[in-house]
């Protein structure tokens, strides 16, 4: 048994359930397990419950306001665009922000009892979850000069690197609109820096990378180094897949795929097996 290694698996908009992440999660250990044994511990962070509590009690409003057409679009609809809406915080209000971070916290800090304080962190998200991702590590990597992290958020971490940020390594966007969401800033803002400003001061020689993987026919997933020179600077590639089967592989449907494709699989799992083999044979 060697030195861990902590993955960090974020989920999308939609109804989700607690097992989520099972296929991609038996897939890479699958990949791993020759090499690493079983030294690749890997987390979900399920925030569905989060929104979908409200989400339920809106429906039931909306629905006792008056006769409506398209009823299943309509849930359709309130299932999948609700959650983004919910958890933008707004001015007076970040309940949904701070609870979904809640969860991101707690995961973070069950990852570092399973797999050590200072394990390298590899997140992998998928459509909203690359948002939450990046938020989240936005306010820890800023925190220190803007205060960011609630007070409730806080009370669920301890003071280890890895829910620190400090030793996170890789990230992994699937199917992300982080490229829309950049339309809130000013030449569309700064992305997050991976690996970690701080993972030298633990591992001097990591390999890390950020690689944004989308469908071409995936209308929610976009490209991220041609939004500024920061986002170019920062991504070290955007990787064109072609995820799903038959139904899905030509149309919007290749959204919800990422999860079983052969090369975002891969190429996870290449850079897991690198990061075993610089934390136990270097």
């Amino acid at each position: 048994m060697g030195r861990k290694i902590a993955v960090m698996v974020i989920h999308g908009i939609g109804k989700q359930t607690p097992d989520f992440a099972a296929r991609l999660t038996d897939l890479l250990i699958e990949r791993c397990r020759p090499e690493c044994g079983d030294d690749v511990i890997i987390e979900s962070a399920y925030w569905a419950p989060v929104t979908q509590i409200e989400e339920d009690r809106l429906w039931q409003r909306v629905l006792e306001g008056g006769e409506l057409d398209f009823i299943k679009f309509r849930r359709f609809l309130v299932d999948f665009m609700a959650d983004g809406i919910a958890y933008q915080p707004t001015p007076n209000d970040r309940r949904m922000y701070d609870a979904v971070h809640a969860v991101i916290a707690e995961t973070m800090h069950l990852l570092a009892v399973e797999a050590g304080a200072d394990a390298p962190l590899i997140v992998v998200g998928h459509s909203l979850g690359t948002i939450i991702a990046s938020n989240f590590i936005y306010d820890l990597q800023m925190d220190a000069e803007r205060h960011l992290i609630s007070e409730q958020v806080r009370a669920l971490m301890t003071d280890t690197p890895l829910e620190k940020g400090e030793t996170l390594s890789s990230l992994y966007t699937m199917g992300s609109p982080i490229a829309l969401w950049s339309l809130r800033y000013r030449d569309f803002g700064r992305p997050v820096t991976i690996p970690s400003p701080m993972l030298r001061n633990h591992f001097a020689f990591l390999p890390g990378e950020w690689l944004n993987f989308y469908d071409a026919d995936d209308v929610v997933a976009y490209p991220l180094k041609s939004l500024n020179t920061h986002y170019n600077a920062a991504v070290t590639e955007d990787l064109e897949v072609n995820v799903g089967g038959f139904l899905q592989s030509w149309n919007p449907l290749s959204h919800l795929c990422y999860w079983t494709d052969k090369d975002v699989i891969q190429r996870i799992a290449a850079n897991l097996i690198a990061t075993w083999r610089y934390l136990n044979l270097t």
